[in-house]
This record gives C-alpha cells, structure tokens and sequence, in this order.
C-alpha cells in the first residue's frame, strides 16, 4: 500500500497511489487509515501528475534523531552516542513533499539531511526491539532540515530544527510490508543536482526496531506519530569548506522503494 494525501477543492484527500494513478478514499484523513480503518475506494482514480500531494500525515509527535549513522558523526567532529539522542520537530515544521522550504532570516547556516521516517501503525509503549517494527504502520522520505548556527548556540534545539516548514515528507507513506527491511534502503539526496548523500540505512548506529522501542519507553507513540531515524554523512556542514542552502536551490531525496521528495529553498 502506497497511502497518499493530496489537495481537493474542498481540502485534503486520502488515497491510494496504484502505478500512475490516485484511488481516492473515503475515510476523513491518512490517519484513519493508518489507526486501521479498512480503505474504502470511492470515486474514480485520478492521474497522479494531476494533483498537489500534501504531506501524507499530521504527525501527532514527530522527532528525530541525532548523530545515527557513524560516518555523519565522524564528519561532525562528535562521537557516535551510546543511545538515541532524541529531539522535537514542532508541528509547524510539517510540510508537502513539493514544499517549498523557507530560508529563514535567522539563520546563515541552513542544511539539508535526507533521512527515513518511520510512521507508527498502533500504539507502542515499553515495546521490546523484537517486536517494535510490529507497531510501524510504513515508511517515507524525510527532509530534517536544520539551521546549523541555531543547533550550535542554543542549548534546546527548538528553533534549529522546527523552523516553519522545516520538515517536507512523502511523497506518500509506504507501507511495511511493501517497504521491506528498513535496514535495506538506500537513501540518496542532491542539491541542484549534485548528489551530497549516498548511504544505505544498513549503516544506522541504532537501528529502526532499536529506535522505536527506545522511543516508546519515554512516551507512548500513538499511530501517525513519526521518527526520523538520523541523516546519513554528506550534509552541509560537514564539508570543506561548508555549503549551506541558499535561496533558490533545489533539494532531492531518494530512498528506495519509497520514492522521491523534491522542494525548493525561497526567501521568507
């Protein structure tokens, strides 16, 4: 199942993406769907390049994850971490997968980190890692944008990471059971066409099951929530010199079997 948001007159739509078309449904939101509301087609399939896809789902919760793949931390100059580090993505921060991505004005350093999300099925609280990947409903691509400055100077990592639109995602969820391993994706991201990140999630410090267990022995994850599991090495920042997004460039992120985000970077 490849489940969709995209934009009607009267507001967004569940459906289902099936090769080049969309199925619509009848349920009120992807939500419905994913807490395990059987999908009803209703109305005629629309051709996919013919609608606006909105982010898939309205995360609940949504946070992500630092310094998850090894080579990211190297290139960072930190330590890979003993466990998760977790932190928030705020629910303004949600976005389309065409975006757009707006530069901030309070910030020089804005960065780009192609990751996987992980979109909870039904509620995981105290799950072990045996059975965590149980209560995850699909998988998509996930642009953690960050402003590197702010992550720098302030101790909470609000504003660096939760920026207005600061998390584009999609194009649609896949579920698990078509995704397949997500330890077996390779997650690509390009920045005007230059390819900056290449990496499979097989490199992940913590993996997925490892991810939502830890997470759901701090709260219990309710389904839509989300995780960004971490952005592979590749980033901006980590570059020499270091390249940050300016106004008018073009982000593209690949996972396979997933499928392909792309938003442009404008001014506030």
């Amino acid at each position: 199942m490849r489940l969709c948001s995209y934009r009607e007159a009267d507001g967004p739509r569940p459906g289902l993406v099936e090769g080049d078309t969309i199925v619509p449904l009848a349920a009120g939101s992807t939500l419905d769907v994913i807490r395990g509301r059987a999908p009803e087609v209703v109305g005629d399939p629309v051709p996919l390049s013919s609608v606006l896809l909105e982010a898939p789902v309205i995360p609940g919760n949504a946070f992500g994850i630092g310094l998850n793949y090894r080579a990211h931390a190297a290139e960072t100059g930190q330590e890979p971490p003993a466990e998760p580090v977790l932190f928030a993505k705020m629910r303004g921060t949600v976005n389309r997968p065409s975006g757009p991505v707006v530069h901030p004005d309070w910030t020089r350093r804005l960065d780009y980190e192609g990751e996987l999300g992980v979109v909870i099925g039904r509620t995981a609280h105290r799950v072990s890692p045996v059975d965590a990947l149980d209560h995850v409903f699909g998988y998509l691509a996930v642009n953690d944008v960050s402003a590197r400055d702010r992550q720098r100077s302030e101790p909470q990592w609000i504003r660096a990471k939760s920026g207005w639109g600061f998390m584009p995602m999609g194009p649609w969820i896949t579920s698990a059971d078509e995704a397949g391993d997500p330890q077996d994706l390779r997650i690509r991201t390009w920045v005007n066409g230059e390819l900056r990140q290449d990496t499979r999630t097989a490199d992940m410090i913590f993996p997925v099951a490892e991810l939502v267990s830890f997470a759901s022995h701090v709260f219990p994850l309710e389904p839509g929530d989300l995780i960004a599991t971490g952005t592979p090495s590749g980033v901006g920042v980590g570059m020499d010199p270091m390249r940050f997004l300016q106004p008018g460039d073009i982000v593209r992120i690949e996972i396979d079997r997933l499928g392909v985000i792309e938003h442009e970077v404008v001014l506030p």
